[in-house]
């Protein structure tokens, strides 16, 4: 679609040309428009149409970066003389045709001849001209569709080692947990089993999605937080407070996994008495902003960050780290993550353009 786009602008450029060649004919000889539109369109298509293929192969062959200006120059100069004087004999055996048809006034004098010429040098130069910008442009638009390509194949990337940050004490203390209760309660290992898969289920789920609703994503935390809870039992509470209106925003997958296992894994576990995890969602104009919010031992050392302690120096946790990149990467300027600690409460708020996707109506 597009190259027939380009062909067409093209051919209407050479026929304003041949408009402009029919107006100088009627002015030089004396002519009728109609005799002067008889020999100029035809002429004008068929140089254009001969110099858009000779300029592009040999801008193809003669690309500036590669070659000599000079030699570029001589090229384009000497193909210019050839083309322009075969166009300028081709418009006199047209006249002469023309004259035997239909006897007319219009005749190919020495001195339009030198200006057809002069003037059939001028359009190659300027097709030339044309085809190098062009084939800048093509050149642009590739360079910049692969930047996009690799940005996007380097954000699914990131989001595979993501997945294989998942903590490994977390898979290793469920198994331990689902072995040591096979001997006391089965049922209740063969729960945890199942939830631990239905987990994995659900991260494996979003490997090739670039975003996923946030009602996905708090599914996934569910998931998650539901293998915890046989581990740590009544400990381990979760709370969330999401509004209905920004369940169907879109976020990207696996956003919310790592900040709720550092809430579990640096917050209620290292709290005697336990405590919840609370997830807060809303929206504020144009943007979606998330609070992800733990209880936390206020004994712990404040100047470790979060990966280590909940801490309100940490900004070097990979789990932090990670979520920040992904952020940046996806949202550029727009998305963007902070925490902060409080006595007995780490909180990480997160901020990301709320956009969602069409909802397509369907008639029952």
């Amino acid at each position: 679609m597009f190259a027939r786009r380009s062909v067409a602008l093209y051919l209407a450029a050479w026929l304003l040309l041949g408009l402009m060649l029919a107006g100088l004919i009627v002015a030089a000889t004396g002519s009728r428009w109609g005799e002067g539109l008889l020999f100029a369109l035809p002429l004008a298509l068929v140089y254009g149409c001969a110099s858009g293929f000779s300029s592009y192969y040999l801008c193809r062959a003669y690309p500036l970066a590669s070659k000599p200006w000079y030699a570029v120059l001589a090229v384009f100069g000497c193909t210019a003389v050839c083309a322009s004087a075969l166009w300028t004999a081709a418009g006199s055996g047209w006249s002469d045709l023309l004259r035997e048809a239909a006897p007319a006034p219009l005749t190919v004098t020495r001195p339009f001849a030198a200006l057809m010429f002069g003037l059939g040098v001028i359009l190659y130069g300027l097709t030339a001209v044309g085809q190098y910008l062009a084939l800048e442009f093509e050149r642009a638009r590739h360079l910049e569709r692969r930047e996009l390509e690799m940005k996007l194949a380097a954000q699914e990337a990131q989001l595979r080692m993501l997945r294989t940050q998942i903590d490994p004490h977390f898979l290793f203390n469920s198994l331990n947990s689902i072995s040591a209760l096979t001997a006391i309660d089965p049922a209740a290992a063969r729960s945890m089993t199942l939830q631990l898969s239905d987990f994995f289920r659900r991260s494996l789920g979003m490997d090739a999605q670039r975003k996923v609703p946030l009602a996905q994503e708090l599914a996934l935390v569910r998931a998650f937080l539901a293998v915890e809870q046989v581990r740590f039992g009544p400990r381990l509470r979760f709370e969330d407070e999401v509004q209905a209106d920004v369940r169907d925003c879109l976020v990207p997958p696996m956003i919310l996994q790592p900040l709720v296992e550092n809430a579990v894994k640096h917050g209620i576990g290292r709290c005697l008495d336990g405590g919840a995890v609370r997830i807060q969602a809303g929206r504020a104009g144009s943007l979606l902003r998330i609070r992800v919010e733990n209880d936390a031992d206020e004994d712990e050392d404040e100047d470790e960050d979060e990966d280590e302690a909940p801490g309100p120096a940490a900004g070097c946790g990979i789990g932090l780290a990670n979520v920040r990149e992904r952020l940046a990467a996806t949202y550029a300027h727009e998305g963007s993550i902070h925490w902060t600690r409080e006595a007995q409460r780490f909180r990480v708020d997160l901020t990301l353009p709320a956009t969602s996707e069409p909802v397509s109506t369907a008639t029952t």
